[in-house]
């Protein structure tokens, strides 16, 4: 069995740490800087879409609920933020507002 032996000087072992200490944390900041703006400000903007939406939904406007359901409002509750849907000729649901997932049909603008 050989075994071979390396000498190593003591200056050459243990690297000085000359930087900084901000530097150490510059590869955590720009990983922040990129999650922020891939991830948390589109869903920001998404979240504030989603909201003004439903501030603007009006008597007959045709909506699908989050669980797949299409309809047309028919009454929204403001107090307790209750719209109901009809859904068929007779068939008639209530929901909470905050189900609507989107507009079916947005309204156009003249």
């Amino acid at each position: 069995m050989l075994t071979l032996a390396f000498a190593q000087d003591a200056s050459v072992a243990a690297p000085q740490a000359g930087g900084s200490p901000l530097m150490g944390l510059m590869p955590v900041a720009v990983i922040f800087i990129i999650f922020y703006f891939l991830l948390i400000r589109p869903q920001k903007k998404s979240q504030q879409e989603h909201a003004k939406m439903l501030a603007d939904l009006a008597k007959n406007d045709e909506v699908v609920t989050s669980g797949g359901i299409y309809g047309t409002i028919v009454n929204i509750d403001k107090q307790s933020d209750v719209v109901s849907l009809r859904i068929d000729d007779n068939t008639r649901i209530k929901i909470q507002k905050s189900s609507i997932s989107k507009l079916k049909k947005p309204k156009t603008g003249a």
